[in-house]
């Protein structure tokens, strides 16, 4: 019987930031090292896909021994067939990690936390700049189960006011609105650049939220007739956009 994680089919890839890949050749950190040797338990010779996060992967042998792979040349990887932006409001519990998760196999190319008046969850300069540094990691972990060579940029928590300013020029932004709004399909622009989809907190947005995306060139929509949870509205967004636009389905 082949050794766990030596299966056939088991995934063989890792990420490693460009600033560790250079002249041909990738340096690892002993975590690294251990998760190739001791978790997937590949012996030397086994052929492994390094990911720089940002588009690229390189084919490698692991050595018998040393502290570097030697990489074949870089090739790009196709990106997420739409660029779509989260911004969600984190919900309470573990149930965050989840959306982090789950929006970067969906495609997500940015993810942007945000905290609004009903926010239950509610972070400090110094707990939200800790729970991104997670969400960063688990969202690392993410493109590499789904096969993704780029890794999503994960900000940390600001006001909801905050969000809208960041978005590029041309951007189109979705409001997802409890209270209603126009069909998804009214909403989209496929000629723009990308969306921002906007998902509310746990107890809803107030009425001078929406006022005020609305004024920033936010158009609300409609996720059905149903209430959704936070996380389920947030991941239904990002599937929602990524099938109309996008390379889902």
């Amino acid at each position: 019987m082949a050794p766990a994680g030596a299966a056939e089919g088991a995934l063989r890839r890792l990420h490693v930031p460009r600033a560790r890949l250079a002249g041909g050749r990738a340096r690892l950190t002993e975590a690294e090292w251990h998760y190739l040797r001791h978790v997937l338990r590949l012996p030397a010779g086994a052929t492994v896909e390094i990911f720089d996060g940002e588009g690229g992967v390189h084919q490698a042998l692991l050595p018998a021994a040393g502290e570097e792979l030697e990489l074949a040349p870089r090739r790009a990887a196709p990106a997420p067939g739409a660029v779509i932006w989260l911004a969600f409001a984190p919900p309470r519990g573990d149930r965050a990690d989840l959306v982090v998760q789950k929006a970067v196999e969906l495609g997500a190319a940015r993810l942007l936390p945000f905290e609004a008046a009903r926010s239950v969850v509610r972070l400090d300069a110094g707990r939200g700049a800790a729970r991104a540094g997670r969400w960063r990691r688990i969202a690392a972990d993410a493109a590499r189960q789904c096969g993704r060579a780029d890794v999503p940029v994960v900000d940390e928590p600001v006001p909801l006011a905050r969000v809208l300013p960041a978005v590029p020029p041309g951007f189109r932004t979705v409001l997802f609105y409890e209270g209603g709004g126009e069909p998804l399909a009214a909403v989209l622009d496929p000629a723009a650049p990308g969306h921002l989809a906007v998902v509310g907190p746990e107890g809803g947005f107030e009425a001078a939220e929406v006022a005020a995306c609305v004024a920033a060139g936010a158009r609300p929509a409609t996720l059905g007739p149903r209430l959704l949870r936070a996380e389920t509205a947030a991941l239904a967004a990002v599937a929602l956009l990524q099938h109309r636009l996008g390379d889902l389905g």
